[in-house]
C-alpha cells in the first residue's frame, strides 16, 4: 500500500479521538472531508472502564446534539464518598447523580454517529511511528504510510504517539483492577441499599494505596451487574502497600462476594499533572494521552471535554495555516477542562499526602458540607464554560 494523505490524522477511535472529530465537524464543518480516525481495534471492542458519566460528559453530548439514552446504561441515584462503608451520601436534585455505561457500546454507538456525519474512521489499524517533520507528519502503521498536515495523538494512556514525540517525558500512571460480578440480590423483598449506588470508598489510603475501592451498578447486554475495583494513583509508591487485590478483597467480602471467583483485568491510567507535555509542532495530544483526572481517575467526560479544546485549537490552526500549537497549553490551562484537571491535580496532592487515617476518617465523614463546597465549585459543571465559547 502506498502513501495515503490527509490534512488532519485522529490516531485513537475512543471517546477523545472522537470528541475531536465530532467538534471539529461542528466547528469547522469544511474540514470534514479532510479528518480520517485510525482505530486499532474493531468495534465494538472491550475496554476495562468503569464506565461512569457525570453530568459534564453528558452535557458535552447534548451539545453535540447527541442521546446519550441510545446506549444501554444504567442509573445511579446515589454517589457516596465513603472512609470504611460511611461517609458523604451525593444526589442531585430532579436528576440521576451518575449513569453508567459499557465502553464497548458507549465507544461504538460514538463510532457510528461521528460516521453519520461524515467523518471516516479505519478500523483494525495499528500504528507504529509518529515522525513530526517541518511541514508535515509521516505516521508508519501496518497497513501503509500515511501523510498528514496534523496529527492528534488520542490513543490513551500507553499510546504510541506520545511515546513517540516525547520518549523521555516522565509518566505518572496509576494501576487498576477492574472485575464483574453479578448484582446483590434482592432479600425478603427489600433491595440491598447499595444497588442504586455508586460507592467510593478510601479505606485503603492509610495503608498507603492512594486512591479507593469502588462498586457501580451496571449491566452486561440487559442483565444487571456491579463493576468493582480498585484504584491507585502510586503516589504513595515508595511506602510498604499491601497487593492491590487485598482492599478490593477485602470489601468484596464483607459485602458476600469472594474475588477469587471472578476474572480480575488490570490497566495503568496516566493521569494529569501540570507538568505533562501536551503538544509538539504540528501534534497535539488529547484524552488519557495527557492525562485523566488523578482523584479518581476519571476518564470520559474528560476525554470528551478535551476533544472540545483541541478542535477549537484545530480549527484556528487551519484558519491560521500556523501549526506550531504553541497556544494549546494555554488554550487548555484556561478551559474548564483545564482548571478542573489542575483543581483535582492540587486536591490529590492533599488527600492522598495526609493518608493517615484520622484524617480520612474527618474528610469523608466529618467535613461533608465543606467536601461538597469544593466538589461543586473545583470538580463538577467545569463544561459549562468550555460550551460557551
Amino acid at each position: 500500500m502506498g502513501r495515503m494523505e490527509q490534512a488532519i490524522l485522529i490516531i485513537g477511535g475512543g471517546p477523545s479521538g472522537l470528541s475531536t472529530g465530532l467538534h471539529l465537524a461542528k466547528f469547522a464543518p469544511h474540514l470534514t472531508p479532510r479528518i480520517l480516525i485510525l482505530e486499532k481495534e474493531h468495534y465494538p471492542r472491550p475496554k476495562l472502564c468503569a464506565g461512569g458519566l457525570v453530568v459534564d460528559a453528558e452535557r458535552i453530548l447534548e451539545a453535540l446534539g447527541l442521546d446519550v439514552n441510545e446506549v444501554p446504561n444504567v442509573i445511579s441515584r446515589e454517589i457516596r464518598f465513603d472512609f470504611g462503608g460511611k461517609g458523604l451520601r451525593v444526589r442531585v436534585p430532579k436528576s440521576h447523580a451518575l449513569r453508567v455505561v459499557r465502553r464497548n457500546e458507549f465507544d461504538h454507538w460514538l463510532a457510528k454517529k461521528a460516521e453519520s456525519r461524515g467523518l471516516e474512521i479505519r478500523q483494525g489499524v495499528t500504528v507504529k511511528q509518529v515522525q513530526p517533520e517541518a511541514d508535515s507528519v509521516t505516521v508508519e502503521t501496518d497497513q501503509g504510510t500515511f501523510t498528514a498536515e496534523i496529527v492528534i495523538g488520542a490513543d490513551g494512556s500507553n499510546g504510541i504517539t506520545r511515546r513517540s514525540i516525547l520518549p523521555h517525558d516522565p509518566v505518572y500512571t496509576a494501576r487498576v483492577l477492574e472485575l464483574l460480578t453479578p448484582d446483590y440480590p434482592i432479600i425478603e423483598g427489600k433491595f440491598s441499599p447499595r444497588k442504586e449506588a455508586a460507592v467510593f470508598d478510601f479505606f485503603p489510603v492509610p495503608e498507603n494505596i492512594a486512591g479507593y475501592v469502588w462498586d457501580f451498578p451496571t449491566q452486561v447486554k440487559g442483565t444487571p451487574m456491579r463493576c468493582w475495583g480498585v484504584y491507585d494513583t502510586n503516589m504513595l509508591a515508595g511506602e510498604k502497600r499491601p497487593t492491590l487485590k487485598q482492599p478490593l478483597a477485602e470489601e468484596m467480602e464483607r459485602l458476600g462476594f469472594q474475588l477469587n471467583e471472578y476474572e480480575v483485568k488490570g490497566h495503568p491510567i496516566r493521569w494529569f499533572t501540570p507538568q505533562n507535555k501536551v503538544s509538539v509542532p504540528r501534534v497535539l495530544l488529547v484524552g488519557d494521552a495527557v492525562g485523566a483526572d488523578p482523584i479518581f481517575g476519571e476518564g470520559i467526560s474528560m476525554a470528551l471535554g478535551y476533544g472540545v479544546v483541541a478542535a477549537r485549537e484545530t480549527a484556528e490552526s487551519f484558519q491560521r495555516n500556523e501549526f506550531s500549537f504553541r497556544g494549546y497549553r494555554r488554550r487548555l490551562g484556561r478551559s474548564g477542562l483545564g482548571q478542573t484537571l489542575f483543581s483535582r491535580w492540587l486536591i490529590a496532592q492533599i488527600i492522598y499526602a495526609f493518608k493517615w487515617r484520622w484524617f480520612q476518617f474527618l474528610l469523608w465523614r466529618i467535613f461533608k458540607p465543606i467536601v461538597l463546597l469544593i466538589a461543586w465549585t473545583f470538580v463538577l459543571n467545569w463544561s459549562k464554560k468550555d460550551l460557551r465559547h
